[in-house]
């Protein structure tokens, strides 16, 4: 440890750090709603409009989109506008697949997961075109889509009466 001044040493010492114990419980753990399962037929549509890394919005989208997918539901996750770049396959440094920084690629890993669980993920090609993103650099099994189809997929998903998670950012 460093050579603490007098001053130093009487601010460290103040409080105890940390007051608790690792494994401490700081919250309860009681759930309050059921552990609603699908019916038959129960979709769950996600639309994503967040930047990875910009903010937890489109990771815990995928989360809960997967989380939806394992209680039974139909699940799809629809990237469109600057959300498209969670959808990419080319992410890394300093070359693809490396992570800079532990985390980096949970976005890409959990994608991966859902789509091999049997989720469907779109990612719309004008959102890719806007931060000049090739379509051939998308994660393997994501599905490409025109402009026009990010209205039309929410039709889509309504009309079936699916619930739907709109997350957006910016």
């Amino acid at each position: 440890m460093a050579d603490l001044t007098e001053l130093e040493e009487t601010s460290l010492n103040e409080i105890p750090h940390p007051s608790l114990p690792e494994g401490s419980n700081l919250y309860g753990g009681t759930k309050v709603f059921p552990d609603y399962q699908a019916e038959a037929g129960q979709s769950y549509f996600t639309l994503v409009h967040g930047i990875a890394h910009e903010s937890s919005v489109s990771f815990v989208a995928i989360l809960q989109a997967t989380r939806a997918l394992r209680k039974g539901f139909e699940s799809a996750i629809y990237f469109y506008g600057p959300g498209s770049m969670n959808a990419m396959a080319t992410r890394g440094f300093p070359t693809t697949g490396n992570s800079a920084f532990p985390g980096e690629h949970n976005i890409n890993d959990s994608l991966k997961t859902f789509i091999k669980e049997g989720g469907k993920v779109y990612c719309c090609r004008f959102g890719l075109s806007l931060h000049g993103l090739r379509e051939e650099d998308l994660i393997e099994g994501v599905i490409p889509t025109h402009p026009l189809d990010v209205q039309d997929a929410l039709i889509h998903y309504a009309r079936k009466g699916a619930i739907i998670n709109s997350t957006y950012m910016w």
